[in-house]
């Protein structure tokens, strides 16, 4: 059964005028009636009919560039790379393009809504950046959309972040979890048994593989995992502060502290030192991706360096079509162990 504009608009609860505002973007809208409408279009999968239709099938000079938070250099890092391989003012791609960048806040909501604007705006390209979020229900909805996107003649890349299933997106995939094995294995190597785990927020797969790599570190030297010794919190410097304080609370002998990212490292960082502990001296601190202030940090950072300049330029040659995708649409992104200044061996 064809879904109509009526239909939206009851899903929506609101009048068939609101819906048609919202689709051709020619009259102020109400944020929040705006993504409820654009969230309806999602659930019923409405389309345009006639010579709407045909046009939607087209694709447009626009690339769309999703990232979680602008803000952090980590996505920052990526979306430059990535807008520079598309063209436009002195990009390389040979032609004019436009780069949208979107920044979702880590909101799933937000998130279809960026690609449901992407849709109807029939971009050329869609690259999403870094981890994506957990859930079945999210999941199943982003499969589709995307799904959507592809058929619409959209290219699909995700960079940094884990393959979609069923879907034609080619993915970069970041090794998190190698990587964070790689790390802990580091710190269990200079003589670390009690060690304390900042983790990312609960709902990432980012935050879920950096754990299993840590985990798979003590598993693999006989070290069972203490459930006070891991908190999560945020990607943010702040969360790294108050867990590492948390921390410190349940256990005030622990030797290492690993963080979900560098920023996080340099609130664990400002938290031992209020608490008067030394940086390796008192507790070795690492952190992970190797952004910019982690060789500037005192003592320089101990981290995994993702090659996120890289991993974003490849993707938007793959977004503009001028590199080949990976066989079986999937290359794995490795890290690099980087040691510096603040780890070191245990006292006493």
């Amino acid at each position: 059964m064809t879904v109509t504009l009526a239909d939206v608009a009851a899903r929506a609860k609101v009048s068939p005028a609101t819906v048609s505002r919202v689709l051709n973007g020619n009259y102020p809208v109400a944020a929040a009636t705006r993504e409820r409408v654009l969230k309806a279009v999602d659930e019923l999968d409405y389309v345009l009919n006639g010579p709407a239709s045909a046009l939607a099938a087209a694709t447009s000079d626009l690339v769309g560039i999703l990232v979680n938070d602008i803000a952090d250099p980590f996505f920052g890092i990526m979306a430059s790379a990535i807008q520079a391989e598309i063209g436009g003012p002195g990009g390389r791609a040979g032609g004019e393009r436009l780069a949208v960048v979107c920044n979702t806040g880590g909101s799933p909501e937000r998130e279809l809504t960026y690609l449901t604007l992407l849709q109807r705006q029939r971009a050329a390209a869609v690259v999403l950046t870094g981890g994506a979020l957990e859930g079945a229900a999210h999941q199943a909805a982003m499969a589709a959309k995307l799904r959507r996107l592809a058929e619409a003649g959209t290219r699909l890349v995700l960079c940094g972040r884990p393959p979609a299933p069923d879907t034609p997106a080619v993915a970069l995939p970041f090794d998190n979890r190698g990587g964070a094995r790689e790390l802990t294995e580091h710190l269990i190597g200079l003589g670390h048994r009690r060690l304390g785990y900042i983790a990312g927020p609960e709902e990432r797969t980012t935050t879920r593989h950096r754990l299993e790599g840590h985990r798979a570190a003590l598993a693999a030297h006989g070290m069972a995992e203490d459930p006070r010794r891991t908190v999560h919190g945020g990607y943010d410097r702040r969360s790294g502060y108050e867990a590492t304080l948390e921390l410190l609370r349940r256990d005030a002998s622990l030797t290492a502290v690993v963080a979900a990212n560098d920023t996080v490292a340099l609130g664990a960082y400002a938290a031992l030192r209020e608490s008067g502990r030394r940086v390796p001296d008192d507790v070795s601190v690492a952190g992970f991706d190797d952004l910019p202030c982690a060789v500037d940090a005192v003592p320089a950072l101990t981290t995994v360096r993702l090659p996120l300049a890289d991993a974003g330029a490849r993707a938007g040659r793959i977004a503009m079509g001028r590199e080949e995708a990976p066989a079986g649409n999937v290359a794995t992104v490795r890290g690099e162990l980087v040691v510096r200044g603040s780890t070191g061996a245990p006292r006493g």
